[in-house]
């Protein structure tokens, strides 16, 4: 099992009910394979530094998790295929702590 931090972009038209919808499946994508979701930061409606698709604002999330590698490449492919998410990304962050570890012991 290994760390990760997700963050997600949605679409500014979609609703309370919609949002919450895709939070919950993004999760239940996270725990169903064994992994944990340790914190879920919603960060509101922001202004985009870039505008995608004539879209200047969205709806950012950060998720910080522990899963197995396999569940990475599941939720990953859903990201892509929901036309709610402008844009996502998963970074693994327990390879940081490891060279900090490092450097401590140097």
């Amino acid at each position: 099992m290994h760390a990760y931090e997700l963050l997600y972009v949605l679409k500014p038209d979609l609703t309370d009910e919609a949002r919450a919808a895709l939070v919950a499946k993004f999760a239940g994508l996270i725990t169903g394979p064994g992994g944990t979701v340790d914190k879920t930061d919603e960060w509101g409606k922001r202004r985009l530094p870039y505008p995608i698709n004539y879209i200047n604002e969205g709806f950012f999330y950060i998720v910080n998790f522990t899963a197995p590698g396999n569940c990475i490449a599941e939720l990953e492919r859903n990201l892509r295929i929901s036309e709610a998410v402008m844009r996502s990304m998963v970074v693994r962050t327990d390879l940081r702590k490891t060279k900090k570890d490092k450097e401590a012991q140097a």
